[in-house]
C-alpha cells in the first residue's frame, strides 16, 4: 500500500533527523503518462537564519527564498546556474530550513530517466541538478506548491535501509565560513548515486540491508 509523506513528515523534529530519515524512501515524480522515481541515497540539511550557507542567512527573505518561510512539506524549486534543484521546507512556517534531495537511486522506469538525462548509470541521478533532468523536471512549476498534493511525491513505503549513513561536510558552500565544515550532508555509505561516490566505495549491496 502506497505511504505517502504529507506535512507531518517534516515537522516536529530536527531538520539533520528529516534528512536522515528520508534516506531510503522514494522520490517519485507523477505525469499523466508514467512515474518515474528512486530511492533517495543523499540528502543535506539546511538550518535557517544562523546556517551561513542557507538562502535564509541572517534572516534573508526574497521572492527567491520565500518558499523556505512556509508551511513544512512546501517545494522550494530553485534554478542554479543552469540546473533546477529540489529542496523541501522542514519546520513550521516561519522557521526557514529545509532539505535538498542530492541524489537517488533509480528504481521505476529506469529507461524513462535515462532517455530525460541522456546518461546512464551513476551519472544519471548522482547529483541534484541530474536527478532533476532524469525525472523531466525542468521548470519551476511546482515551486511553492505542497508535496502532499503535488506531482512530486515521497513514497514511505517504498523503502529501503541503509546499513550505514555518513554525515558529511555539504558540497559547493564556503568551506571557510562559520558552518561552511559542518556534517550536514547524509549519504547511504557505500552507495554508488552519491554525488561524489569513489569506485572502490561501492557496496554490491550499494548499501542497503537485505
Amino acid at each position: 500500500m502506497t505511504h505517502l509523506a504529507t506535512a507531518a513528515f517534516f515537522t516536529g523534529r530536527p531538520t539533520t533527523e528529516i534528512a536522515q530519515a528520508l534516506l531510503g524512501t522514494t522520490l517519485l515524480y507523477r505525469t499523466p503518462t508514467t512515474t518515474v522515481g528512486g530511492l533517495i541515497v543523499e540528502t543535506e540539511a539546511y538550518l535557517g537564519t544562523h546556517d551561513t550557507a542557507a538562502h535564509a542567512f541572517n534572516g534573508r527573505r526574497t521572492a527567491f527564498s520565500e518558499p523556505l518561510y512556509r508551511d513544512p512539506g512546501t517545494l522550494y524549486i530553485y534554478r542554479l546556474r543552469a540546473n533546477f534543484l529540489l529542496d523541501i521546507v522542514t519546520q513550521p512556517a516561519e522557521t526557514p530550513e529545509g532539505v535538498l534531495i542530492r541524489a537517488i537511486e533509480p528504481t521505476l522506469n529506469i529507461p524513462k530517466m535515462v532517455a530525460n538525462r541522456g546518461k546512464d548509470g551513476v551519472l544519471a541521478t548522482n547529483g541534484p541538478g541530474k536527478l532533476m533532468q532524469a525525472l523531466g523536471i525542468q521548470d519551476q512549476q511546482m515551486n511553492l506548491q505542497p508535496l502532499a498534493t503535488s506531482d512530486l511525491a515521497i513514497d514511505l513505503a517504498q523503502t529501503r535501509q541503509p546499513v550505514k549513513i555518513q554525515a558529511l561536510p555539504r558540497v559547493g558552500v564556503n568551506p571557510d565560513a562559520a558552518s561552511g565544515q559542518l556534517p550536514l550532508r547524509f549519504v547511504v555509505a557505500g552507495n554508488p548515486y552519491q554525488s561524489d561516490s569513489r569506485k572502490r566505495d561501492w557496496r554490491d549491496d550499494h548499501g542497503w540491508r537485505q
